[in-house]
């Protein structure tokens, strides 16, 4: 029976599933990296103070 043969709905579930199935290929080699689950961030201090600019207009 060939993909042709099938009804519709058969048809439908058919594309579903190829795409639910590369989805998931995809997924789990995006997981691949590290967990980071020590949960140390990248960002360590603050910033300075951060002040507000002063515009002034220009005389003459």
């Amino acid at each position: 029976m060939s993909s042709d043969d099938k009804p519709a709905g058969a048809a439908s579930e058919d594309m579903k599933r190829k795409f639910r199935e590369a989805l998931d290929k995809k997924n789990a080699q995006h997981r691949e990296g590290e967990s980071h689950l020590d949960g140390d961030s990248a960002v360590h201090g603050t910033h300075g103070a951060v002040t507000k600019r002063e515009f002034r207009r220009k005389s003459g």
